[in-house]
């Protein structure tokens, strides 16, 4: 597999980011400017509003909306962790070492809120999931700082490691390595990534990460709540964090500041990646010059067509999202419905996880296939999409194809919905589906031309309007609207009809053939 990231600076603001597979775009990312509560950010909040019955508070960390904490959410360590806080803020201690003195018991997983927090509590938390539509971002107090290869965990003492990492020997080898060099009390997630990476190169990322919660701690102690006091790398630098391996065969950037700022970042950990990143300065827009403008158009929309004739329809609601899979002209092609049937629903399961990954959809996705009768077939389709998502980093859950052709998937949502807006409004009715009556239109146009004859003092006028509207203005020729200004201007107005004019533009231009306006 040969991928590609795409990072274009955006002239309104941001960074739009394009993750391609063999020139296929499988993943589209905008980052904002403004965007203060990415996943990862850290944040000295104050417990406001506790919720007995949800076993749940609201907590202030700046957003207009409060964000919420769940019981669940709080780890079995928040009583460590808010021992450790209270003692930074009172003691400010210079060395930010876990020690016994700060161990509390675990909280028990039956337990209530109420046990643990108080209104008006400060508490440390971070954001699990981005603001979304009305709603504030989710917390948890389960700090976890998460590098390259590995991810370090404060208050555990528990070494994890990646189920994609599949040889016991290299968990192994892993394993020890990390138990030989991380702190104590501290636990630690080794990712996939780490497969294969030297001791030196762990060491030097689990470095980094004891240096950044120092960091936090430093800041920690002279924080004023609601403050964020840890902020998680911006999203272009995660995603080369967590995806760029030696499958990668170019990083493409169009600012110079992002190119230096990732070469340098992959110098500094994968030396041997940073000469896949590579300046581009061409005159051509970023996007259209790789081919992704068309491949956003071709993707996004209520209809998404896939292999000749067969498309899905994909509908979002409120409480979830509906694919429906069509066969299109497919289905009149070969004698065996139920073959035609199994080789348009494979076909469209790889297009469907394509397509959950490109928007970035979370929450509940219903699929609609078509209706197959052989309950092996329907098991392939399964086992086929499940095979889809092996790549996909949101942590989903697909339950098996029911006999009326449906598949059901659960999907992490942590921010909003990728949305891309590829049809227009009609600048004529601006989506209504109404405009302007003919006599409305009538009396625009003769509003301006009054307004230029009397008040302008302009001869020689010509008018420039839809082939509709030119033939309604001079249809008659003694009874038209033409001729009647003429009577009362005294001077003829020349009528040019223009087929790329919309139903209710006009277009007023001088003697020189100049456009005026008002």
């Amino acid at each position: 597999m040969n991928y590609e990231l795409i990072i274009s600076t955006n002239p309104a603001g941001g960074v739009d980011i394009a993750l391609l597979k063999n020139k296929k775009l499988i993943e589209l990312h905008h980052e904002r400017d403004n965007n203060n509560f990415l996943v990862g950010d850290i944040f000295l909040g104050t417990v406001g509003k506790i919720m007995p019955g949800l076993n749940a508070a609201f907590v202030d960390v700046g957003h207009e909306k409060d964000a919420f904490l769940h019981y669940l959410d709080l780890g079995p360590q928040i009583n460590s962790l808010s021992k450790f806080v209270r003692m930074v803020r009172t003691e400010k201690p210079s060395t930010y070492e876990i020690s016994e003195r700060y161990l509390e018991e675990d909280i028990q997983k039956s337990g209530k809120v109420t046990q643990i927090l108080k209104r008006n509590q400060q508490v440390l938390v971070q954001v699990s999931k981005e603001p979304i539509s009305n709603k504030g971002p989710r917390l948890s107090s389960e700090i976890s700082l998460a590098g390259r290869f590995l991810v370090l965990i404060p208050f555990d003492n528990a070494i994890s490691i990646s189920k994609k990492i599949s040889k016991n020997e290299e968990r192994k080898r892993l394993k020890e390595a990390v138990a030989a060099i991380k702190p104590e009390h501290f636990g630690v997630i080794i990712r996939t990534n780490a497969e294969g990476v030297s001791i030196e190169d762990l060491q030097n990322d689990l470095r980094e990460l004891h240096s950044r919660w120092k960091e936090m701690c430093n800041e920690l102690k002279t924080a004023n709540p609601p403050q964020k006091v840890l902020g998680e790398s911006n999203r272009t630098l995660t995603l080369v964090r967590d995806l760029v391996n030696e499958e990668f065969i170019g990083i493409h950037v169009n600012d110079s500041f992002l190119y230096n700022k990732i070469k340098n970042y992959l110098q500094g950990n994968s030396p041997e990646l940073a000469k896949i990143v590579k300046h581009f300065t061409g005159k051509t827009p970023m996007f259209e010059h790789f081919g992704i403008d068309k491949q956003i158009k071709s993707s996004f929309g209520k209809e998404v067509n896939f292999m000749g004739g067969s498309y899905l329809i994909i509908e979002h609601t409120e409480a979830l999202h509906v694919i429906d899979v069509n066969s299109g002209n497919i289905a009149n092609k070969g004698e065996n419905q139920e073959e035609n049937a199994l080789k348009v629903n494979m076909e469209a399961v790889e297009e469907i996880a394509r397509q959950l990954r490109l928007r970035d959809m979370g929450g509940i996705i219903v699929i609609d296939l078509i209706d197959l009768k052989n309950a092996s077939n329907r098991r392939e389709v399964y086992e086929k999409l499940k095979d889809a998502m092996k790549s996909d980093r949101a942590k989903h859950k697909i339950l098996p194809m029911s006999p009326f052709g449906l598949i059901q998937i659960t999907r992490q949502r942590v921010r909003p919905e990728m949305a891309v807006e590829v049809m227009e409004k009609c600048p004529a009715c601006m989506g209504s589906g109404e405009i302007q009556s003919s006599v409305t239109i009538l009396e625009e146009i003769e509003s301006k031309l009054q307004y230029f004859i009397e008040n302008m003092q302009l001869k020689g006028l010509s008018i420039e309007v839809n082939p509709y509207i030119a033939a309604f203005l001079t249809a008659g020729w003694f009874k038209s609207p033409r001729m009647k200004w003429f009577f009362k201007y005294k001077q003829w107005i020349k009528v040019k009809p223009a087929s790329k004019l919309h139903l209710v533009e006009s277009r007023f231009l001088n003697s020189a053939g100049e456009e005026i306006q008002i």
